[in-house]
């Protein structure tokens, strides 16, 4: 006897989708429950998008159900009780417990105990009662007394703390929310707050809130056909809330643009006190598609003093910020390189620094240097074996630049010259440092005005963005990557171009490919 999750969905007929979610709550331990007993027969619950849409489809209040759909609309199809199968992704979702009232769609999953095929007769799944029972208590509460919709707005953003009392854990205990609504007044007003252990004092002064987003972007380019590139993001959001009061409550929402790509592997701080099951259950072994979760991501939580980490996350963006290109051929005693970098079109093009250094480990001091840049300029440090590219806060129109030159070594001093176990014969890298502002590889971000705190005197929200730094390593013609961006957006990376003994020639356009 428990209920999957739970939605309130107002018909808006005329609309693009026909309607709009108000409210849901799923429930993530009955959910695995319902994976354990419907075996084989088991689907999902879908996102808040598909399910809309399957809903309202089958209540024929999309306003273009003018078409015949057996499934839906034939003879044996026909429906005497508020319970439905929903086509979602190419599965029947079923049982689906639904009614309109007032404009406003009530629907639930019930559980069911046992294997869904062949489907049990109805009477036999009590949840189905209980979600029927629960969906008529929210009824009550939202209309009883209701005169606007601004009434309507406070009863919606009471729900979360009264199912948490009415029913935990899918399970309902009191289908009356008004009492659970008097109980949570009368603890507010007989018992003051107590002030739990972890936290060790309180805040006194002017309430503020900052927020920054820092990613780092794990990348290799191997150039080559018949092997793919790889990238992924790696992001941290960062928060320290100074609010006044014993426990305060915020949630932050993160959002993505149009057609970003969603968040995936996502770890909360202990402080967040609930989460939407889709934001936890995304994950980056499992195939991206349309249906995929892509936001906003709402995080409640009771902050603690000190600044934290709020959520880790990651996310598979399109491409790449920065192709790179580094070929080494030695001759004799001496080496001639070529590094080419490609600065994306999508990345902004201003830098607060951007140079490369191009180290020689295992070999003596530099005594002839013979060089071609196309943009910037060299400094030489002869004794550490190190040239330094300093590229400046632009790449070129042409988004391209490149580096070419002829260099001579003296005999190797065993106390003074850097020496790596990796690094030996032609084998070298470039490493490539560069920090902007103002940009975020994936473009998230926190909406200041989505903040929501429920503590005493409005707090100042600054969404800055923390320091992001990027390492790129190409062996030869392939590059790791490491790209850190944040919501004051600001990006400072570590950049490595590895050589490889062999070089093969390699284009841009084949790094593109």
């Amino acid at each position: 006897m428990a209920q999957r999750a739970v939605w309130l969905i107002r018909h808006e007929p005329g609309t693009s989708f026909g309607g709009t979610v108000r409210f849901s709550r799923r429930y993530p331990t009955v959910e695995k429950r319902a994976k354990v007993f419907n075996g084989s027969s088991y689907v999902p619950v879908p996102e808040d998008g598909p399910f809309l849409k399957a809903l309202l489809s089958e209540l024929r209040l999309l306003g273009d159900d003018k078409d015949f759909v057996e499934s839906r609309d034939s003879c044996s199809h026909i429906n005497k009780t508020s319970v439905y199968g929903l086509l979602v992704g190419g599965e029947e979702l079923w049982p689906v417990v639904a009614f309109l009232r007032n404009d406003m769609i009530h629907a639930s999953v019930p559980l069911v105990e046992q294997t869904l095929s062949p489907r049990p007769p109805l009477i036999s799944i009590s949840g189905i009662s209980q979600g029927l029972e629960l969906l008529f208590g929210i009824q009550d509460f939202l209309y009883s007394g209701q005169k606007n919709d601004t009434e309507l707005n406070a009863k919606l953003s009471q729900l979360p703390d009264l199912l948490l009392q009415a029913c935990p854990l899918g399970t309902l205990l009191d289908a009356n929310l008004q009492n659970s609504l008097d109980s949570i007044n009368f603890a507010s007003v007989t018992q003051p707050q107590k002030q739990p252990a972890w936290k060790v004092g309180t805040y006194k002064g002017k309430p503020q809130i900052s927020i920054s987003i820092t990613e780092k972007v794990k990348s290799m380019q191997y150039g080559k056909q018949d092997i793919a590139d790889t990238w992924q993001v790696v992001g941290t959001v960062t928060c320290k809330c100074d609010l006044e009061g014993i426990m305060p409550n915020v949630t932050i929402s993160l959002n993505l643009p149009t057609n970003g790509s969603p968040l995936q592997d996502i770890l909360v701080h202990p402080c967040v006190t609930s989460l939407d099951s889709a934001i936890l259950t995304s994950s980056s072994i499992d195939t991206v598609d349309d249906s995929a979760f892509s936001g906003p991501y709402k995080f409640p939580f009771t902050p603690p003093l000190e600044s934290f980490n709020l959520c880790y996350y990651t996310s598979q963006v399109p491409v790449p910020p920065i192709l790179g290109f580094y070929q080494m051929k030695e001759e004799e005693v001496q080496l001639k390189i070529t590094v080419n970098l490609k600065l994306h079109e999508s990345v902004k093009n201003n830098f607060e620094f951007c140079e490369a250094h191009i180290p020689f480990y295992n070999r003596g001091p530099i005594t002839h240097l013979e060089y071609k840049v196309s943009f910037g300029q060299l400094e030489v440090f002869r004794e550490k074996s190190l040239l330094v590219w300093i590229i400046g806060q632009k790449f070129p129109k042409s988004m391209e630049i490149s580096f070419s030159g002829t260099i001579t070594f003296g005999a190797k001093g065993h106390n003074k010259q850097p020496f790596d176990h990796i690094c030996i014969g032609n084998t070298a890298y470039v490493k490539l440092h560069f920090r902007i502002s103002d940009y975020t590889l994936t473009g998230c971000y926190a909406d200041q005005h989505s903040v929501q705190v429920f503590a005493s005197g409005k707090p100042k929200i600054s969404a800055q963005p923390a320091v992001a730094r990027k390492k790129h390593l190409i062996p030869k013609h392939w590059s790791y990557r490491q790209f850190l961006a944040t919501y004051r957006k600001l990006i400072s990376s570590d950049y490595y171009i590895w050589n490889s003994k062999a070089p093969a020639p390699v284009t841009f356009a084949s790094l593109l490919s």
